[in-house]
């Protein structure tokens, strides 16, 4: 899962490397921590090429109160209600770093060993007059299964383009095993008689 990450002036800078217009000094508001409800800047392709634009993080949930805010990598070409959006409006979430929690409640940062900035895939839909998106979650790998069963599926730079136009590799990115993360944690028991 992914319930908070973290979008920073350096993930600003990447976000306008990745944007090809001229226009594309987006001032980005929402910087420090993304929260459910938040505004974000996602990269989407609603042009010919990737644009940069603020929406809303969380899809209003008909069943309950509060956000779906993940949909699982596994499942969301059979779900209702994300079944459209994976198909035709999908996006990407820049950010420096995302957090878990771990069993007893300590904050774990997560963010990539090789870059100031990870890509999470994710899809969209309008909410009344509103766009919403949601993080892609799949199995979490090694990096992360011992603070968390699920992590967002991860794409690499040379990925974001084919996330968002191209159809056939959609079932790949669904499936695949996102790089190694490196983690950091707010306090973390030492077993000393190991």
């Amino acid at each position: 899962m992914c319930g908070r990450y973290y979008v920073d002036d350096e993930t600003a800078r990447e976000i306008e490397k990745v944007v090809r217009e001229a226009e594309a000094k987006l001032q980005i508001c929402h910087r420090g921590d993304i929260c459910p409800s938040s505004h974000a800047a996602v990269l989407t392709g609603k042009k010919p090429q990737l644009t940069a634009e603020e929406m809303i993080w969380g899809f209003p949930n008909d069943q309950r109160k509060g956000l779906l805010i993940n949909a699982r990598a596994e499942s969301v070409l059979e779900k209702r209600t994300f079944r459209d959006s994976v198909l035709h409006r999908r996006c990407i979430i820049p950010a420096r770093q995302f957090y878990e929690w771990d069993s007893d409640r300590n904050r774990v940062t997560f963010s990539r060993e090789d870059s100031s900035v990870l890509f999470m895939a994710g899809c969209y839909q309008m909410f009344q007059n509103q766009e919403r998106f949601v993080i892609l979650t799949t199995q979490a790998n090694v990096s992360v299964e011992k603070v968390h069963d699920r992590m967002p599926v991860i794409l690499e730079p040379k990925e974001l383009e084919d996330w968002i136009y191209d159809d056939e590799y959609l079932e790949f990115a669904l499936r695949k095993t996102p790089v190694l993360l490196k983690h950091d944690q707010e306090y973390e028991q030492l077993n000393l008689f190991s």
